[in-house]
């Protein structure tokens, strides 16, 4: 661990030298080992010095907290994803826009509010960015491509503070951070926060950036944390059993949805993805990496949890937190700590121990199938019928079958391929099952052609 704890710590010092950061804090985390984090550089806070308790500004990960209030809503029936805002938020223009579009950044709609906020530095109040929205575009038509969109993301802010009843804050606090004991994310600068600099590119200089209030568009941008917080953020956004097992601030199968790839971030580079206001990474080996990235003046941040894989143990994820507003190399760090980490710290290899046989009246189905003219493997493993191509490669998941209450031979796909679609299985006089129907297709003992000819006759 000594020689993982070195190696992660050059990587950061790497980082935070070439990208000129006047303060980095990191934080990794997994299920099976202890938390790790780590700081470099100085708070620029006199009465602060710099250390894991530092918060910084984290920008658009706040998007990630509005979007799993917006989830809430759904799943206690105070909305559908699909509902046009307008059903929900007394706006004067573009309330045709659905739910799911401005979660997915894919409504449409300009950037910012109508102004220039970014040289005020003076967002408008909720009023003023309802009445804006009559001069406000839709640059593309809804589901046209990916578009970012703050002021999307300020009114799904909004939305779901009226279907709840409450302030956005005061929910996000009471409805995610104390549940999740992210007891160092605020709305508000704390009084130990790192200073966020602009750092100028030809000196050594660096001049802070001014506080700044995002107002009625703090649904998009305005929270502080530490690393450490964000580091157990994006576990729970990745895997919410490490986390919140109990499904207290959301349910598994919610957050699944929202990790679901809906849009490319662009057309021709497919390196990262949007799902339900999470952004998303591919990696090799099948792994999705999910959080968000964040920017605002003086500060950068990211944020990402691995999901998939083999060797995953579990709520690994990561988090960088910068002060500085323009060192984009750390983007990419908490992808590399997490990578890094297993590399040289892999999982421990749990020894395998014999199970309980197949449930008798699955028995006939283990073993090789043909469809479609290609060659299957049935199994039971785990507790639970699988079946996979034969040569599907290694590290492919299986498909995963369920039984339906009141129907004994017909099963349902939970996940893998076909997800969702029924195994229905026809039995023999004997009970011996002798024809299988995956998604329709049918499914024989032996190679047979559409209509049902052996092919080797």
């Amino acid at each position: 661990m000594a020689d993982l704890n070195r190696t992660l710590e050059r990587l950061v010092r790497a980082v935070q030298a070439e990208a000129r950061v006047p303060a980095l804090s990191v934080a990794l985390r997994r299920d099976d080992r202890p938390l790790w984090t780590f700081q470099v550089g100085g708070s620029g806070n006199p009465g602060a010095p710099l250390d894991a308790d530092t918060p910084f500004r984290i920008g658009s990960i706040t998007k990630t907290f509005t979007a799993v209030l917006v989830l809430q809503c759904r799943d206690a029936g105070l909305l559908d994803l699909d509902d046009p805002i307008g059903a929900h938020l007394d706006v004067p223009a573009h309330g045709g826009l659905t739910i799911r579009r401005l979660l997915s950044h894919t409504a449409g709609l300009q950037r910012e509010p109508v102004g220039d906020v970014w040289d005020t530095l003076s967002p408008p109040d909720l009023p003023g960015l309802l009445d804006d929205l009559t001069r406000t575009e839709a640059i593309h038509p809804p589901a046209r491509r990916f578009h970012y969109s703050n002021l999307g993301f300020a009114l799904l802010g909004h939305l779901a503070a009226r279907r709840l009843g409450g302030d956005w804050w005061d929910l996000v606090e009471e409805r995610i951070c104390r549940p999740l004991n992210l007891s160092a994310t605020t709305y508000a600068v704390p009084a130990h926060a790192a200073t966020g600099y602009l750092v100028d590119e030809y000196s050594d200089h660096a001049r802070p950036e001014p506080p700044t209030d995002f107002g009625a568009v703090s649904p998009a941008a305005q929270l502080w944390s530490t690393a450490a917080d964000q580091a157990r953020w994006a576990a729970f956004l990745t895997d919410p059993a490490s986390v919140d097992p109990d499904g207290a601030v959301l349910s598994a199968d919610t957050l699944a949805e929202a990790r679901w790839p809906l849009t490319p971030r662009n057309e021709t580079l497919w390196g990262s993805g949007v799902g339900l206001g999470l952004m998303l990474w591919p990696r090799e080996g099948r792994v999705l990496h999910v959080g968000h990235n964040g920017a605002m003046p003086g500060f950068l941040a990211a944020a990402c949890g691995r999901h998939g894989g083999p060797g995953n143990p579990g709520g690994m994820a990561a988090a960088v937190l910068a002060s500085s507003g323009t060192a984009s190399a750390i983007i990419d760090l908490p992808h590399r700590l997490i990578e890094e980490a297993l590399a040289a710290d892999p999982v421990d290899v749990a020894p395998w121990t014999p199970g309980e046989p197949a449930p008798e009246h699955l028995r006939s189905v283990l073993g090789r199938w043909w469809g479609e003219g290609y060659e299957y493997v049935f199994r039971w493993e785990g507790g639970v019928l699988t079946g996979r191509g034969a040569d599907d490669p290694a590290d492919a998941a299986p498909a995963v079958f369920a039984a339906l209450p009141g129907e004994p031979d017909v099963l349902r796909t939970v996940s893998g391929r076909e997800v969702g679609e029924r195994l229905r299985l026809t039995r023999d006089a004997a009970g011996e099952v002798v024809r299988m129907h995956w998604a329709t297709y049918r499914f024989t003992r032996r190679q047979e052609t559409f209509d049902g000819v052996w092919v080797s006759e």
